[in-house]
């Protein structure tokens, strides 16, 4: 029976949704188990913090009482000199080991015992010492029989040991569960490469047997009479045409969608005019502008001549114009200028930097100078192999160890607009302003 036309269509998409469907569920996967492995690594530097702060405050009281032993012994002071040090290690990592501890309810009450032994073995040390000093040693050596500083030692042994078996234990359970996704990063992925891999080999079967019958259906019509070739070359002046309308629909799509992004932005700018509230009004306007950056992205490449690259001079000159114009109208006298070396980046790279670009340069705008007066510039640059951006400003600068201003929207979009491009984010703070800069590979 030969294959239609139709079926080899229908069939051939069928197959491709189903290998599309296996692709999408091995990077579903994968992604799904590489968060999960970043949750685990956050995890495995508690434990590494919370288990060598319970080893270090061990490792102190034992030095303190080797201390306090040794001037018991001999009456030299030379042995007590560790023991300051001694104990002011052992303060710092039971307040360290409360910030670590602090937000596991079941840990709390042994941590705020172990300090009461803490404080307690030191306070019977401190005495002992300074009955032995005082030449007391009667007292001292009573004091130092009756064995109370050995309980104390005995009981925060019990509780150091336990938490350090607690953290091996969390890091074992966390070990056992990396195992078991990678065991099931394996299987997915194997499953759905037998399954992509079969796919697209029914799919090449299919459209081999339909491309044999096409050679004899081609043969077949050559061997007729001339109606027979008049009914194929209108037969292929039809398909001609159904392709020229299918490309301008094509085109059409895609010029609708950069409208559809402008109409978007339009009716976001309309809602932020309707709106009492500044907050949100910055929000919306903020959010049109990041819209804008990807709009025009789709307008430059779906103007040019080539489909999937974009000329960044020409598409970041006119979205700088625009965020020039916008941002003017907030009533600020901040001038922004740009130099942008002429480059071609896949249209992917070019939206994450007009998001990027927008973000910093509305920062600049909004917090850089409060007087509402300066310059804010914007340079891009090709530097052997790597693309460099920097927005920089003469204003008040970043200060070190602040939180971000606003609602911090902005800095998570930069970072996973970075992250996405592999590239370095530096931020430097000069005598006199920030300067924001991203530097990633060049991408043909």
């Amino acid at each position: 029976m030969p294959i239609s036309t139709r079926l080899v269509v229908s069939s051939t998409i069928v197959l491709l949704v189903i290998a599309f469907l296996a692709l999408l569920g091995i990077v579903g996967t994968t992604l799904l188990l590489g968060e999960r492995a970043q949750v685990y690594f956050a995890e495995v530097i508690e434990i590494r913090d919370e288990r060598t702060a319970a080893l270090e405050l061990k490792t102190a009281l034992y030095v303190a009482e080797s201390a306090q032993r040794g001037f018991m012994v001999t009456g030299n002071e030379i042995y007590l000199a560790p023991y300051d040090l001694a104990m002011a290690q052992a303060n710092r990592q039971i307040v360290l080991m409360k910030e670590l501890f602090g937000a596991r309810p079941d840990v709390v009450p042994a941590i705020s015992r172990l300090e009461e032994l803490t404080l307690g073995k030191f306070a019977e040390m401190d005495e002992t010492i300074a009955l032995k000093r005082n030449r007391q040693d009667d007292e001292a050596l009573t004091l130092f029989r009756s064995n109370r500083g050995k309980a104390l030692m005995d009981e925060a042994n019990v509780f150091l040991s336990g938490l350090v078996a607690g953290t091996d234990e969390r890091l074992e359970r966390g070990m056992a569960e990396q195992q078991a996704n990678a065991s099931w990063l394996r299987l997915v992925s194997a499953v759905g490469t037998f399954l992509i891999i079969g796919m697209i080999g029914a799919a090449a079967l299919v459209l081999s047997r339909y491309t044999r019958e096409l050679q004899g259906a081609r043969d077949a019509v050559t061997a007729t009479n001339a109606d027979l070739e008049r009914r194929v070359d209108e037969r292929t002046q039809d398909l001609v045409v159904a392709r020229d309308r299918a490309t301008a629909l094509l085109s059409e799509v895609n010029h609708r969608i950069a409208n559809s992004l402008a109409l978007v932005s339009s009716l976001v700018g309309l809602q932020a005019k309707a709106l009492k509230d500044d907050v949100a009004k910055d929000a919306l306007a903020e959010t049109q502008d990041r819209i804008f950056a990807i709009s025009l992205v789709h307008k430059r490449l779906y103007g040019a001549s080539t489909v999937g690259v974009v000329q960044l001079d020409d598409y970041m000159s006119g979205l700088l114009d625009h965020l020039r114009s916008s941002l003017r109208g907030t009533g600020q006298h901040i001038s922004l200028t740009y130099k942008i070396e002429p480059l071609t980046l896949p249209t992917d790279v070019c939206v994450n930097l007009g998001v990027v670009v927008t973000e910093w340069v509305t920062n600049a705008f909004k917090y850089a100078y409060p007087d509402g007066s300066g310059e804010v510039r914007v340079s891009v640059v090709a530097v052997d192999g790597k693309v460099r951006i920097t927005v920089d400003d003469d204003g008040i600068g970043r200060v070190d160890g602040a939180p971000a201003r606003g609602t911090g929207l902005g800095t998570r979009i930069v970072s996973a607009m970075a992250t996405s491009l592999q590239a370095d984010i530096g931020y430097e703070k000069k005598s006199a302003g920030t300067a924001a800069t991203l530097t990633f590979a060049q991408k043909s």
